[in-house]
């Protein structure tokens, strides 16, 4: 329908995407899925029998030494100790007045998982806390592109874009969905994939801090 509007062909920006609400389905998609938390995770029994029957990731498939298939703890996700000790450290960071929320009452140890969370914490999280808290938890081979994804969102967001940035943003972004397509299952990559490039767009067209609910 939209494409039929005759104002259409001549729109500069074609989508409105606020980048915040972007990072928080990127932050939530990624922690459940490194968490293994029930319900948000991407790596299911489901995403496994689907990577057997594609017949790829063999390092993914079911185990099935017993009776029963299992699903075995991927090396991108942490081991219930070092999940704790995330959490844990989470919930001890402090920050300056009106810097953030109280993360710390967003943690629940205990149960491995955060609730309460605001936009802009999850916004603090991806681009100044997670790195830090996961680096030494996780293989290299997966902080390094967790790494540049959140570079590439402290970039996108930062107050002065050139044009020249929003190219090099643009094809960063899909070097970094690659490395993760060599990392996670295909069940993990839903919309904010494409979303994240309809972000460069909007910043190519100056946009990003007039729509992001960063400006207010």
């Amino acid at each position: 329908m939209f494409f039929e509007l005759p104002y259409w062909s001549k729109l500069k920006l074609r989508n409105n995407l606020d980048v915040m609400h972007v990072e928080k389905n990127v932050f939530d998609t990624l922690v459940g899925t490194i968490l293994d938390i029930e319900g948000k995770t991407k790596d299911t029994i489901k995403a496994r029998l689907d990577l057997e029957r594609m017949g790829i990731r063999r390092g993914l498939w079911m185990n099935r030494d017993s009776d029963k298939a299992r699903r075995d703890l991927a090396f991108f996700s942490m081991k219930p100790n070092d999940k704790k000790e995330f959490l844990k450290f989470v919930s001890s960071v402090k920050f300056p007045d009106g810097y953030a929320s109280n993360i710390a009452l967003c943690v629940n140890v205990d149960g491995g998982k955060f609730t309460g969370l605001k936009s802009h914490d999850y916004h603090v999280f991806m681009q100044r806390l997670f790195l830090v808290g996961i680096r030494h938890l996780l293989s290299e081979d997966v902080v390094k592109p967790i790494m540049l994804l959140s570079r590439f969102f402290s970039q996108l967001t930062a107050k002065t874009l050139r044009k020249t940035d929003m190219f090099q943003l643009n094809h960063d972004i899909v070097q970094v969905l690659c490395k993760f397509e060599m990392i996670f299952p295909p069940a993990f990559f839903t919309s904010f994939s494409e979303a994240e490039k309809k972000c460069t767009e909007q910043g190519e067209a100056r946009r990003i801090n007039y729509r992001g609910l960063g400006s207010i």
